[in-house]
């Protein structure tokens, strides 16, 4: 069945449009009042020929010539929220703890729900965050996930006849009499097809676009003005708006949405207890979306799922290591996951719901984040300003003296902590604060990278109060700092390894005690990658600098033969012996010790055969360029041991004159 063809009203909102060349018609079709235009056919599983895209000029060109309906919307938002703040004021003065009040939270709930879609989102976003709204609350916005008042049946018959070219009768074996969700964006109908698959049928809210737009434009309005007046606002705050009105404007295209589930499915699709549900091109247009139904419970009903065996903390575990993919690896990330888009399913998989709000990481910004991360754990402040500057926080001509000690007071009260008590909402809000002291500006896409992360970890402290993303995914940072063949992550494994030249084995091993975490980390990934990196022109200073080490040691262990061998003799003869150990000695003994625990690491860590050790080492052994490698490890060792001799015979030839003029 081939959908019904389309007008091309984005025609209006491309960005190369100037707003001066729009006419009275394409306006009209900014709010889908125009139904008569020529449209293109538009094929299942493909994009419109003519996208309808978010253009901030276009928007505020239709509104600068409509003040009374801008000034009329601004009323009703400040209406009723004065009202409601005024409220709560009072009830400060009477001594009512407005916390514990389930009548102002009700309240609460229903302001946001008549503000409109852009509101609801905000509500989203906080339903999710039991760390900063009481519990009274949280209850009532949760209901904004999926308990929205629903709009009437006749219209979304409406829209699925109009978008799809048939009725729901014709297209439908069954469609529940009632939605069964209404969320911000749209609601939602169980269905089955007439090949007998369930499906869940999404429909698009009517007069959505405006609603979204005139707060768009409004709250955009006033980003600009601050951004102008207030001087201590340096973040491109119209820029962020325009980010987010991006992200809106791509979520009521269900094709678009359609299409973001797909490549989702395929990037993450084959990770573990993962599940992705499958969309019905042949039933989806721009308005109407239907895809396989998921029956499954939110991971916050964490008592049902108990019930059921499911254990909700591993998902949420699920949920971040999939996270950390979509971030840090690939860069396609779901910017929405609330409590209503994320499913627990009867047989224990995390099931991704809703993909219309996705965006996108730059490769740049990916090994940006992971490299503070790692400086973030490992209190590297100066490396950590050094990022803020990749990562496009402060412009290189930045004066990062001031900044680096700053770090340090923010990061005071983590000191002597593990990286299991960090807590990315604490770190952003004092971050927050530091962002005001200093010429910080936040880029658009960050925004909506910690409405992800912190959306997750809301949920994740809903279900466990003890639960740190960052402790769940400095393992997979470990793995990926230590396997990633990107120059970006293996100048940041250099630095972190070595200051001043000197090996920190400490840091090492913590690398290697995280990554052994990881599922996907094995003994020989670690061990291919390690000699590939190490023999490669890349890995020169590192392994000039573990020679040096082995060097060390190797001197380390003859000393220690050759003065316990002095000691005994001394002691066979009668002479009175001393055992010292100088302070070298010390460094060496330690530095032996360093491997060891580093061999005992690697022993423990997935992958690791006795038995499968010996085939392992012959066929790295005739690997070209470990066979390269030896001879370079060797050449250096010799020549390093040749000067040592050298200097120590030298040293003796300028003693014996000396001795005989004695």
């Amino acid at each position: 069945m081939n959908a019904k063809t389309m007008t091309p009203t984005s025609q209006v909102l491309e960005k190369d449009s100037h707003p001066s060349q729009l006419t009275e018609v394409s306006l009209l079709a900014l709010r889908g009042e125009v139904s008569n235009l020529p449209s293109p056919v538009v094929n299942p599983g493909k994009s419109l020929e003519f996208e309808l895209k978010y253009d901030a000029d276009a928007i505020a060109f239709y509104y600068q010539s409509r003040p009374l309906k801008v000034f009329s919307r601004i009323l009703k938002v400040l209406a009723p929220t004065l009202s409601f703040a005024f409220g709560v004021w009072f009830d400060g003065k009477r001594g009512v703890k407005v916390k514990n009040d389930r009548r102002r939270a009700v309240q609460f709930r229903e302001l946001l729900t008549k503000l409109g879609p852009a509101y609801i989102k905000i509500g989203q976003a906080l339903s999710t965050r039991p760390d900063l709204v009481p519990s009274v609350f949280l209850e009532e916005l949760t209901q904004l996930q999926d308990k929205l008042p629903a709009f009437p049946n006749e219209i979304a018959y409406k829209f699925i006849e109009e978008e799809l070219g048939q009725t729901p009768e014709e297209i439908y074996a069954e469609i529940s009499p009632h939605p069964i969700a209404a969320a911000s964006l749209g609601q939602v109908y169980k269905g089955k097809l007439f090949s007998g698959e369930e499906v869940a049928i999404k429909i698009q809210r009517p007069d959505l676009r405006e609603a979204i737009t005139i707060d768009l434009y409004i709250l955009r309005k006033l980003a600009v003005w601050a951004k102008q007046k207030v001087k201590r606002v340096r973040s491109d705050l119209a820029g962020i708006l325009d980010e987010l009105g991006d992200r809106i404007f791509e979520e009521m295209d269900y094709i678009h949405e359609g299409e973001n589930a797909e490549k989702f499915f395929q990037l993450y699709g084959h990770m573990k207890d993962i599940y992705v549900p499958k969309i019905y091109w042949e039933y989806t247009n721009r308005r109407v979306l239907t895809m396989e139904w998921i029956n499954g419970k939110k991971l916050t009903q964490t008592q049902e799922l108990a019930e059921e065996g499911i254990d909700a903390r591993y998902l949420i575990e699920v949920g971040v290591q999939c996270s950390l993919r979509q971030l840090l690896e690939h860069g396609f990330f779901h910017a929405d996951p609330h409590p209503g888009n994320l499913l627990a399913t009867p047989d224990g998989k995390l099931a991704y719901l809703d993909f219309g709000m996705m965006s996108q990481v730059q490769p740049p910004q990916r090994y940006g984040l992971i490299e503070a991360i790692v400086h973030v754990v490992n209190r590297d402040f100066e490396g950590l300003a050094n990022d803020y500057v990749k990562l496009d926080f402060l412009s290189p001509d930045t004066d990062l003296t001031p900044i680096i000690p700053a770090f340090g007071k923010v990061f005071a009260n983590a000191q002597g902590a593990s990286v299991a008590d960090f807590n990315i909402k604490s770190i952003t809000d004092d971050l927050s604060e530091l962002m005001y002291e200093y010429p910080f500006r936040v880029p658009p896409y960050y925004a909506l990278i910690i409405r992800s992360l912190v959306t997750l970890e809301g949920i994740a402290i809903y279900i466990d109060p003890d639960f740190k993303v960052l402790s769940e995914a400095y393992p997979y940072v470990a793995k990926r700092l230590l396997t990633d063949p990107a120059p970006q992550l293996r100048t940041s494994l250099r630095d972190l390894l070595f200051k001043e030249g000197s090996f920190r084995w400490n840091r090492l091993e913590n690398l290697l005690k995280n990554a052994r975490n990881n599922e996907e980390y094995d003994f020989d990934l670690v061990l291919n990658q390690a000699v590939d990196f190490l023999s490669s022109e890349r890995g020169e200073y590192i392994r000039e600098k573990l020679v040096d080490e082995l060097l060390k040691s190797v001197d380390g262990l003859r000393k220690n033969i050759l003065h316990n061998f002095t000691y005994l003799l001394r002691e066979q003869v009668g002479i009175t012996a001393v055992k010292e150990t100088a302070a070298a000695n010390l460094e060496q003994q330690e530095t032996l010790e360093h491997i060891q625990n580093v061999v005992q690491i690697l022993q423990q860590t997935r992958g690791f055969d006795v038995n499968q050790l010996v085939p392992q080492i012959t066929q790295i052994l005739f690997n070209p360029g470990v066979q390269r490698l030896g001879q370079q490890i060797t050449e250096q060792l010799l020549q390093k041991t040749l000067v040592r001799v050298l200097r120590q015979l030298l040293a003796s030839d300028e003693v014996k004159p000396n001795l005989a003029n004695n």
